[in-house]
């Protein structure tokens, strides 16, 4: 039985081993992702970020237990945690696998941890790779939590059909993922540890700052009296994100997130996004894969010695970079 062949039929030591070779991106990984891509595209991937503290390992737990136990399908949901990487091992750290374990035991549930690896916008290179095996594996709902590196951290829009996007209150700031540029990536918004003082500021807070991205409402000026007409755009096509609040410690406002998720995608379907957003994602990832093919043939090409001389007029600032590229390229 081939490697593929076991994967489908769901040998999760197979499925272990498989993770492992793509994140090492070895020659027996890259030859079994080709054949499993024909069985992609049929999981529900769903992001979730936020700053740090705002307990979304907790609330992915919780999320996932629900899936597994209170669904009436009970769906096999896979969890890629996306971990610092040590200073030192450069592994993950592992924390999430620490806080997840009330889904051990559950072969329905398949937890993934790995680390960033100094990956830029805290996802690793390989965790579209990931996603893919997971997906032909009949994993129905993946979920893919980052580290909340800040703003950055959009880059989990180009991979997720559902961004979740998670605050709590208590952080100093009330309008962290303002600040941090996450915001405008949101499809579902979480207020969790809703029983914390300062809920009700961290929710008008997100409220009025939605309200200002989708304006529901346009007002102006007639004869001095101020008139208000709702606006054309609030129709069908239009998704606006709900705000959640949750308590992940012990599951409140977990089946109203789950619900909100399950509309998301609904909506995704019915307005065409779905399609749209797989073949964004898509592209982008082999865009990157392009790049990364076109620098390595490149290394490979040009001698050494031009390049490291080359490189030594940029730190002089005899070349710009820009310079440098141009002279490169043309072979000179």
């Amino acid at each position: 039985m081939t490697v593929t062949d076991s994967i489908l039929q769901g040998n999760r030591l197979s499925l272990s081993r498989l993770l492992t070779q793509v994140e090492n991106n070895s020659p027996e990984g890259r030859a079994a992702l080709a054949e499993l891509f024909p069985h992609t595209g049929k999981a529900h991937l769903i992001g979730v970020t936020g700053a740090p503290g705002t307990g979304k390992s907790s609330l992915v737990n919780q999320l996932t237990l629900y899936y597994r136990k209170e669904h009436a399908s009970r769906k096999r949901v896979a969890i890629i945690a996306v971990d610092p990487s040590s200073p030192f091992t450069g592994g993950a750290v592992l924390g999430d696998r620490v806080r997840m374990r009330d889904l051990s035991g559950d072969d329905g549930v398949f937890i993934r941890s790995m680390a960033t690896r100094g990956s830029v916008g805290g996802l690793a290179q390989t965790t579209a790779a990931l996603v893919q095996v997971f997906d032909a594996a009949g994993y129905e709902i993946i979920i893919i939590e980052t580290v909340g590196a800040g703003q950055s951290e959009v880059d989990i829009a180009r991979l997720a059909h559902t961004t979740i996007v998670v605050e709590a209150p208590g952080l100093g700031d009330e309008i962290q993922a303002i600040k941090a540029g996450i915001l405008e990536i949101a499809d579902v918004l979480v207020v969790n540890k809703a029983d914390r003082p300062g809920v009700e500021n961290t929710e008008r807070a997100l409220r009025s700052t939605l309200e200002l991205a989708h304006p529901t409402k346009r007002i102006f000026r007639h004869h001095g009296q101020a008139m208000t007409i709702e606006s054309p755009e609030t129709d069908a096509t239009l998704w606006i994100p709900p705000i959640i609040k949750t308590i992940s410690t012990d599951g409140t406002g977990i089946p109203e997130l789950a619900h909100s998720i399950a509309k998301h995608k609904a909506h995704l379907h019915q307005s065409g996004d779905w399609a749209a957003r797989d073949r964004a994602r898509l592209r982008s990832e082999m865009e990157a894969l392009l790049q990364n093919q076109l620098m390595d043939r490149f290394l490979d090409e040009v001698q050494k010695k031009i390049y490291d001389e080359t490189i030594e007029k940029v730190y002089n600032r005899g070349l710009s970079p820009y310079e440098a590229v141009k002279y490169l390229l043309n072979g000179k």
